[in-house]
């Protein structure tokens, strides 16, 4: 009972907290040290802080153990297009064709600071048994682009926060664990655009403050979003592992996917592009679901050292919500060493998780507004991950543990011709052409900061 009332004092805290992406909408790591060692954990004695990464290997700890952190996290991206003013210039005329040639829109995210909190507890029960409780902001994405009309003032917010009760079992040869997952997520989606018709000609302000489709320099604008939407979700987790030899652990775990359903988000959002005269004729619906996540991995230790190796199938491409926009199934690769002294540690690796959203044929409307959703939206892009951290013993049972994450810059230019050719189209009022492409860059920087205590 303690130590479930430790983690929900943080709870209201990780709730306001607005995580951004590394791999697809999933942090690469839970915690200094597995951050440190390139996002490892599923088969490494990392402590209280591998109850997500792999609940059994909690088994593996002694006494109490006690883990308070957070991450301050760095993300930058730019976002550069020209949809609008290609589809102006050629419903005007000014131009026949307009791609590169259009003036474009660009701008960087002000969502570029966010602040995450975890806390994590582990006890161990008697010589078989431990207990513990992590709660993790494990999820997240977003942009603020409030300010550029040519980037539709988009904001959006996305937050996936993971309660994790844990049992585990253990053996002096092998051990596995359980984790009901209860989980708390939020998204809001936020942005401004042209007003349709029903039949998706574009609307505008008339000299007598009426709107119609007749065409003047004032175009007719709403705003898109209904404030944030929140949802509860349960999942599990399940994890084992074995001691092949003292040296060799080999381990695996599965966590199931957990449907969410934020309601009048991804509806209203996208209905806003719906073109009945379009491949796009119906809305997609509210359920974003986080994926499953199938992992393995291996720890081998030699003297003072260890190295540790994990791989991981996101399943993004039959999730909920994900899906639609084109996801597919993410492979994960981590690599990383660990030097253990008396009264330090430090670590690096390298996380590498391919891009999981896929390209859309944007010559179509539907995979002109996939594209721009994706790319403008939500640019969960980032690639190749290098890590590096440490950590001190300050006493005898209190140590400081800090990792750096450093995500290089990606760069992902999309076809959004589909989109801006229906805005040419409806404002000439005859079938237009009208080139347009989105192009966006996306690099992180992670602070990981985390105080451990063991009695």
């Amino acid at each position: 009972m303690k130590m479930t009332r430790i983690a929900l004092a943080v709870s209201s805290t990780l709730l306001a907290t607005s995580a951004f992406a590394t791999n697809g909408t999933n942090m690469i790591g839970l915690g200094a040290m597995s951050n440190a060692t390139g996002g490892t954990g599923v088969a490494a004695n990392y402590g209280a802080e591998t109850v997500i990464a792999n609940p059994s290997m909690i088994g593996k700890s002694s006494g109490t153990e006690m883990v308070f952190g957070g991450t301050l996290f760095k993300p930058s991206v730019k976002t550069t297009n020209n949809i609008k003013n290609s589809a102006v210039a050629v419903a005007t005329g000014s131009q026949a064709t307009a791609d590169s040639q259009a003036p474009i829109g660009s701008a960087t995210s002000k969502a570029d600071t966010n602040v995450i909190p975890a806390v994590a507890v582990s006890s161990r029960i008697n010589d078989q048994l431990t207990f513990g409780i992590g709660m993790f902001g494990t999820s997240g994405m977003g942009v603020d682009y409030q300010d550029n009309d040519m980037l539709f003032n988009a904001q959006t917010n996305m937050q996936i926060m993971k309660f994790a009760p844990t049992l585990a079992y253990n053996t002096s040869k092998f051990g596995f664990g359980l984790s009901p997952i209860l989980q708390y997520g939020s998204l809001d989606i936020n942005f401004k655009t042209q007003m349709t018709n029903n039949n998706g000609s574009p609307m505008y302000v008339q000299a007598d403050g009426t709107i119609t489709t007749a065409q003047t320099t004032t175009p007719a604008i709403k705003t898109v979003g209904n404030g944030m939407a929140s949802d509860l979700g349960m999942g599990y987790n399940i994890g084992g592992y074995f001691n092949v030899t003292n040296a060799l652990t080999l381990a695996a775990s599965y966590l199931s996917p957990v449907d969410m359903k934020y309601k009048n988000q991804l509806s209203t959002a996208s209905q806003a592009f719906v073109n009945p005269n379009s491949d796009f004729k119906t809305a997609f619906g509210d359920h974003l679901e986080q994926p499953s996540e199938i992992k393995v991995g291996a720890s081998y230790t030699f003297g003072n050292f260890e190295v540790n190796a994990d791989y991981k199938k996101v399943g993004w491409g039959s999730a909920k919500g994900y899906k639609d926009f084109g996801w597919e199934d993410q492979d994960v690769y981590s690599l990383g060493g660990k030097f253990q002294a008396s009264n330090f540690w430090v670590g690096a690796g390298y996380n590498y998780g391919s891009n999981p959203i896929k390209k859309q044929d944007g010559n179509t409307y539907k995979g002109a507004v996939i594209n721009m959703f994706n790319n403008t939206f939500f640019p969960a892009i980032t690639e190749s991950h290098f890590t590096l951290g440490g950590g001190y013993s300050l006493t005898k049972h209190v140590s400081l543990d800090a990792s750096i994450v450093y995500a290089p810059e990606k760069k992902v230019t999309v076809n959004t011709s589909g989109v801006s050719s229906a805005f040419a189209s409806g404002m000439a009022g005859s079938q237009k052409q009208a080139g347009s492409t989105s192009s966006t860059t996306h690099s992180q920087v992670g602070y990981t900061v985390q105080v451990g205590y063991k009695f």
